[in-house]
């Protein structure tokens, strides 16, 4: 579906945004919980862990900074909101839950940011803007979970502030391939490039 255009999506829906000189892989939330099958927030988003690994290695190789999110509240849930009112699956999230933690095989190395949110959108109530600045960021690589929620909040906060986003399809995962399909296609249409893996590497090794 991500690929395809209809009737309803003319000539004003085509436009692209350029890979920046500066870029920065973002992965997003991608943590036990959406892989666990006793976590109350599964995704069954195991399959997309090789794929995750696979685009981290393309970007360590290429020197560009990488930068991780996790989810975390309070016992009480006082620093959720309306956010943890409206989803219970959030609990998954309590500080020191094995749900929260990265899985080993994209651990984060001791170099690479991990920033702790609260809300869908990486960007919301942290320093991740600051953060990208910092480093004179131009361009997000986005990948996680899950595609419909924090993946596309952060996209679309992304451009608002600035940073072209590049979601990569392949290297994403949702809970069912409908939302998946159905926020790739409206991405790529109106906020951000949806590419794969392969596109990464390729943008990457051209801008060598």
């Amino acid at each position: 579906m991500s690929g395809e255009r209809d009737d309803s999506y003319a000539a004003d829906y085509t436009g692209h945004l350029t890979f920046g000189s500066r870029p920065a892989l973002l992965v997003v939330d991608a943590v036990q919980g959406y892989i666990d099958p006793a976590a109350p927030i599964y995704a069954q988003a195991e399959p997309i862990i090789p794929a995750i690994a696979q685009l981290l290695a393309i970007a360590r190789n290429a020197r560009i900074p990488v930068i991780y999110t996790v989810v975390s509240y309070r016992a009480d849930g006082l620093d959720g909101g309306l956010f943890w009112k409206k989803l219970p699956a959030l609990r998954a999230f309590l500080e020191g839950s094995p749900f929260a933690a990265i899985p080993s095989a994209i651990a984060p190395r001791h170099d690479e940011l991990v920033i702790t949110k609260r809300y869908a959108s990486a960007f919301f109530g942290t320093s991740l803007a600051s953060d990208l600045a910092a480093r004179q960021v131009d361009t997000v690589i986005v990948c996680g979970f899950s595609t419909s929620g924090c993946v596309r909040a952060t996209a679309l906060d992304a451009l608002q502030h600035g940073y072209a986003p590049f979601v990569v399809s392949d290297a994403c995962a949702d809970r069912h391939p409908a939302p998946h399909e159905a926020n790739l296609f409206d991405l790529q249409a109106k906020y951000a490039e949806v590419v794969d893996i392969a596109a990464i590497q390729r943008l990457l090794s051209a801008a060598q």
